[in-house]
């Protein structure tokens, strides 16, 4: 699947704050290579710049020593619900009567298209396809002087998934829904606050991890310092992405206040446990399948070998011109090591298989390569279900196991053997109780009303294509 997702930050208090921003959004470039973006305010003016591709290349030192101020938001971004297009790119920037608000946005708004509706009804102009478009235009509305009054009713109509980093005039506001889908955290540097996505945001600075900000609470800083909104409707049980600690989030980072890297190897143990194999070596998908295979390899006590090699150089914008060079796609990002392959008895270690056809064509280059046999080995159970939270496999026709037996999907790979960690193992390896995971995309049983949302396409024909 896409190694894809939105990160956000937002840093008030510092003289650097675009500078912080840059190196957090480098560390949380993993959650989003379409496009990034930072704006930042000096009490007077503020200052943006964003733009399609990574953060090392859309920002420049010259770009940087323009975003000047005390505070800053920044973002980067795959996208769900919008489409990959330059106006979508945040944070967004929006100038009124009362000043001014720019917002970056992780998660995914399910009732976005009757909120939609409703403000269109009521004379609004929608400019983008974003979620994040729309907590701007019902904070704008709403006629109460003071944001602090605002934010938790408006949070209160926003469903599904959110976390909002917002700079309205000089402060930062950080709002997390209800059930605490996605992460956000809070740390504190020099005097300064920052709020990010993961932890690892906060390492990159040298900041100090203080605390998550909870589901269903807005955290306002400013020049009085931190402060904190509970909204009325915060949930008792939580339903935080439990893919995250599966795949999205980096290994070094703290998710839900639990490290990833552990739990990924407590994922792999489980799976060791469940579906032992014979086998001469155990092998990771890299990078996602690494903290699993180190479980699966340890608990097994069988040799861990690194038999794929990963060309990190490979970019989302890779040209496929001919059929020549999109034939050689797999060879390209992974490479197998035929001298540490041939004549062995291989596990494969994976996070997960959606599709199927990536984990079919690194399959067909293993036995190329030599491998005598290939047991495949998931350390989650089948996905079967859409997710509505942000995560970008909309449709079940998308997910292979959501219409195939495993045993279609293990002739469809290619592999002697194919198991899945059992939905009981999977939540018994978390360091939180399982209870407080959203498991929707195994289960098919959403902790949320939901509506299947618009497709990327039928947003941009119904949506002005200008700002």
């Amino acid at each position: 699947m896409k190694k894809d997702h939105c990160g956000v930050i937002g840093i008030y208090g510092h003289k650097d704050a675009s500078q912080l921003a840059y190196l957090g959004l480098y560390a949380l470039q993993h959650r989003g290579e379409e496009s990034a973006g930072i704006i930042s305010y000096d009490g007077k003016k503020v200052y943006q710049h964003k733009g399609m591709g990574l953060v090392g290349d859309v920002f420049d030192e010259t770009s940087l020593k323009k975003l000047k101020g005390h505070s800053a938001v920044g973002h980067v971004r795959y996208s769900t619900t919008g489409s990959s297009t330059v106006k979508n790119v945040q944070p967004l920037l929006v100038n009124h009567k009362k000043g001014f608000i720019a917002v970056a946005h992780n998660g995914n708004l399910t009732n976005s298209v009757a909120l939609r509706d409703e403000l269109e009804d009521a004379g609004s102009i929608l400019q983008t396809t974003m979620d994040s478009e729309l907590i701007v235009h019902l904070l704008v509305k709403d006629h109460k002087n003071n944001y602090d009054e605002k934010i938790t009713p408006i949070a209160a109509r926003l469903k599904g998934a959110y976390s909002f980093v917002l700079m309205i005039n000089d402060a930062i506001y950080a709002i997390r829904d209800p059930y605490g889908f996605r992460p956000l955290c809070i740390g504190t540097l020099n005097g300064a606050h920052i709020v990010a996505s993961e932890t690892c945001a906060l390492d990159m600075v040298q900041a100090t991890y203080v605390r998550d900000v909870e589901p269903g609470e807005t955290v306002i800083i400013d020049k009085d310092g931190l402060r904190s909104l509970k909204c009325a409707t915060a949930q008792k049980s939580h339903a935080f992405c439990i893919f995250e600690n599966i795949y999205f989030a980096r290994p070094d980072s703290n998710i839900f206040t639990k490290n990833v890297y552990l739990t990924r190897k407590r994922l792999g143990r489980a799976l060791a446990k469940e579906h032992p194999a014979l086998a001469d070596i155990i092998m990771p998908i890299p990078d996602s399948g690494m903290y699993a295979a180190l479980g699966y390899a340890e608990e097994s006590h069988i040799p861990l070998e690194m038999a794929f090699v990963r060309n990190h150089y490979i970019g989302r914008t890779f040209i496929q011109p001919s059929q020549l060079i999109r034939d050689f796609k797999v060879k390209i990002k992974l490479n197998p090591i035929k001298d540490v392959l041939t004549g062995k008895r291989v596990v494969v270690i994976e996070d997960s298989i959606v599709r199927g056809t990536t984990s079919r064509g690194r399959v067909r280059a293993l036995r190329q390569a030599g491998a005598k046999e290939i047991h495949m080995r998931i350390s989650c159970p089948p996905l079967i279900s859409p997710c509505f939270y942000g995560i970008d496999f909309p449709t079940k026709k998308e997910l292979i196991a959501s219409s195939h037996a495993i045993e279609d999907i293990r002739q469809f790979i290619g592999v002697d053997t194919l198991k899945y960690l059992s939905l009981e193992g999977m939540l018994n390896s978390m360091l939180l109780p399982g209870e407080e995971f959203c498991t929707a995309c195994f289960t098919g049983i959403y902790p949320t009303e939901v509506c299947k949302p618009p497709s990327k396409k039928a947003l941009e024909k119904t949506r002005c294509q200008g700002i």
